[in-house]
């Protein structure tokens, strides 16, 4: 069965400005995505969940901060170590002359967040500056790849009996129009829940009952059925970004930032776990005006589409199937 995304979004980042790039390592299992958007974006931030791992996360916060733009955003595997991948993208970018205008040197405001994929490939493998300047060097407009690609690369799902049941994750895009403002998303998925197609309601991908079964277990259902949840284990955390060319101020960008998480809500099953640490940044990016709540609306509609691509584009590990490989067959 081709990948086909929920809803029938593009897959293609248009938004003028704003370049792409992934960064993957295919041995270690793990790798970086960076947005830039040099000349600056106003940005806010939402966070659900308690496993959380941010860089520079505070100007995002607060409406008080002296610091209302990011100049790129990163989202990267590796776990803290993660965080570091921020770095190569500050010295890109302040060698350019771009950043937060200090009258003394530009300082680039990079938002970082980080995903654990420790546990899958090498667990000292973690985004490199070298893996970083390959994701600057491949940023660009147009088609976005997805899967196992990028801060997805090393992502997982299902993790309800641990990670032999579990099956790979990913990185996903997806984007619409409202409008005349453009909205899309890109989504790391490496949940503690399960991946549910919002159209039809049908698990994509998720725990299973046992290593070699291809029958989902239904985390939701069987923590509401009092199944014990998985033990803390920081080896979760969807993390996004939600891009748009409304005009926002920052009020307005928490606002759709808050009502993005719907998406999540949606497409996993559960979210926003103890172990989870799901992270939502809005930013904007445009000077049209539409209305607040169909913009959330969408906003929602592409998160779902990002995180159920992520999951259809990925491809399978010895002893880690992806989504694709279960619905082919059956």
């Amino acid at each position: 069965m081709a990948p086909q995304p929920f809803p029938p979004l593009s897959r293609s980042l248009e938004i003028p400005g704003l370049t792409l790039g992934h960064g993957s390592d295919l041995t270690g299992m793990t790798g970086v995505t960076v947005i830039l958007a040099p000349q600056g974006a106003l940005a806010a931030a939402e966070v659900r969940g308690s496993a959380t791992g941010t860089r520079q996360f505070d100007s995002l916060v607060s409406a008080q901060h002296v610091a209302s733009r990011a100049h790129a955003f990163v989202l990267a595997g590796g776990s803290g170590y993660g965080l570091a991948a921020a770095d190569p993208v500050v010295e890109h970018l302040a060698a350019r002359g771009f950043g937060f205008q200090t009258g003394i040197r530009p300082v680039p405001l990079v938002p970082t967040a980080i995903l654990f994929d420790l546990a899958f490939g090498s667990p000292d493998a973690q985004p490199t500056p070298e893996l970083v300047r390959a994701a600057l060097d491949a940023a660009a407009a147009g088609p976005v790849a997805q899967g196992s690609v990028g801060a997805g690369t090393g992502a997982t799902v299902g993790k309800l009996h641990g990670a032999q049941c579990a099956m790979r994750g990913g990185l996903g895009w997806a984007s619409t129009d409202i409008a005349e403002a453009n909205v899309a998303a890109i989504v790391a998925v490496n949940a503690v829940g399960d991946v549910r197609d919002p159209a039809t309601g049908h698990l994509i991908a998720g725990a299973r009952e046992t290593p070699e079964s291809r029958r989902f277990v239904d985390t939701a259902a069987a923590l509401a059925a009092g199944v014990p949840p998985p033990s803390f284990q920081p080896v979760n955390t969807t993390i996004g970004v939600v891009v748009t060319t409304a005009a926002l101020g920052k009020a307005e960008a928490a606002r759709i930032a808050h009502a993005a998480m719907e998406g999540l809500a949606r497409a996993l099953s559960p979210p926003h776990l103890d172990t989870d640490g799901d992270t939502l940044f809005c930013l904007s990016v445009g000077d049209a005006r539409v209305d607040l709540a169909a913009l959330g609306r969408a906003a929602a509609d592409v998160v779902a589409g990002a995180i159920v691509n992520g999951v259809l584009f990925a491809t399978s590990l010895p002893g880690l199937p992806a989504a694709r490989d279960l619905l082919e067959r059956r």
